[in-house]
């Protein structure tokens, strides 16, 4: 991230997109205490068949741009579209089922309410 404004760092979530590999790339922003927050960026890459994310913390994700497809286990599904949010309570188990594959997907993901280990 360029700059340092009164002790932190400034960037643009939408800057220095990593280019397509076929992988989905995970980038910490920030952390502090019980919080973390990341840029996801995905291209068509989706949680693998028969997998779930079950956290053990709240995560709060906002589609920057592109569109995904999250589904929770009881089977409630979220089209997210660029300015989308969704607040995942901990032990939600949940899975990504559909990012665009034409062009990335930039998540914000704030992981928040994260225990504290010693």
């Amino acid at each position: 991230m360029a700059g340092d404004p009164v002790g932190g760092a400034a960037g643009n979530i939408l800057a220095c997109l990593p280019p397509d590999t076929g992988v989905e790339c995970f980038e910490d922003l920030a952390s502090g205490g019980s919080t973390r927050i990341e840029r996801i960026v995905s291209r068509g890459q989706v949680t693998p068949d028969g997998e779930w994310y079950d956290q053990a913390w709240r995560e709060w994700v906002m589609i920057v741009a592109g569109a995904a497809t999250v589904l929770y286990e009881d089977g409630r599904e979220y089209q997210l579209r660029r300015g989308d949010y969704l607040d995942i309570p901990a032990h939600t188990r949940h899975r990504v089922t559909w990012t665009d594959p034409d062009s990335e997907t930039v998540w914000l993901a704030v992981h928040y309410d994260i225990a504290m280990t010693a």
